[in-house]
């Protein structure tokens, strides 16, 4: 079984990897934007003649959420045109695509229907309502993979960190080595991801996929929900960083708009993950305790 993956020197890419060796019988193929262009439909195809993928793992994008407010082109190019670019060929070689979106698809101001109003997480039958250019894009290259190729999984996630790349908790480990105290916003509200639990979902769903329905042929296909357990804010994220790696730092809490961005955040993300545990018979640790490891 051939796996091609995108985005490889993303963090997701390299926790898949990470994860890699401990898969002997999937011959992974990793292209970083030097080697496959998402935006180059012509570099896309021949990549795929080459290598003729049974799966490909499209963890390619624009991600930097406010930088997007000034490059809408730039993030419609990789997210929109690239995902479509990737589906199609993708659909010429009967290549099943799993795709990584993100909870920015959603406003995060989902309230339960009862007296209380509280906040529920979201389920993949939602209706999304983005708030920015990134969350836009990233919605609108859900679209074109749904409109071109029916062989797809389209997994949402948040807050994604590992010990690769730049992310949240790196970013928190090297301010608390610079300063004594520092400011973190305490009313949004969603999960972690530890990378390298999104890659090893990933993998899962593609041995389910290939062993159930045979590489990929069957009704399982669709969007799916993914983070860890839990939830927490930006705030406890960071105190729970500094906690685990011993750090002292006078940590305070603030809102967001104490904190402005040129994107508007969701204040409230958490996703539902039923649909993605019941069909894979996936088990989620909680965020904590991933984050420790």
């Amino acid at each position: 079984m051939v796996v091609i993956v995108t985005g490889a020197n993303g963090q997701l890419g390299q926790s898949l990897q990470f994860i890699a060796p401990n898969y002997a019988k999937i011959e992974f193929v990793f292209c970083n934007s030097s080697t496959l262009d998402i935006t180059n439909l012509n570099n896309v195809k021949q990549i795929f003649n080459h290598y003729k993928p049974n799966y490909c793992i499209n963890a390619a994008a624009y991600t930097a959420v406010d930088k997007a407010e000034s490059e809408p082109d730039k993030a419609h190019l990789i997210n929109v045109i690239g995902a479509k670019n990737v589906a199609q060929v993708c659909k010429e070689h009967n290549t099943v695509l799993l795709h990584i979106s993100t909870d920015f698809v959603f406003d995060g101001n989902k309230k339960a229907v009862t007296l209380s109003a509280v906040e529920v997480p979201y389920s993949e039958n939602d209706i999304p309502n983005p708030t920015g250019v990134y969350g836009q894009t990233k919605l609108d290259g859900e679209i074109e993979i749904q409109k071109t190729w029916e062989k797809h999984f389209i997994i949402r996630t948040s807050w994604v960190y590992s010990q690769f790349g730049n992310n949240f908790m790196k970013t928190m480990l090297r301010l608390a080595s610079e300063r004594d105290t520092l400011s973190v916003v305490n009313d949004q509200i969603g999960t972690p991801t530890n990378a390298v639990d999104l890659a090893e979902c990933l993998i899962k769903i593609i041995i389910f996929s290939f062993l159930s329905f045979g590489e990929g042929r069957g009704e399982a296909f669709g969007i799916y929900n993914f983070s860890n357990e839990g939830q927490c804010s930006w705030y406890d994220f960071a105190k729970k960083i500094f906690e685990i790696n011993n750090k002292n730092i006078d940590l305070k809490p603030i809102p967001t708009s104490s904190f402005p961005t040129p994107a508007k955040r969701p204040k409230y993300s958490v996703l539902d993950k039923t649909k993605i545990k019941s069909t894979f018979g996936i088990q989620i640790k909680s965020w904590k305790e991933r984050l420790k490891a």
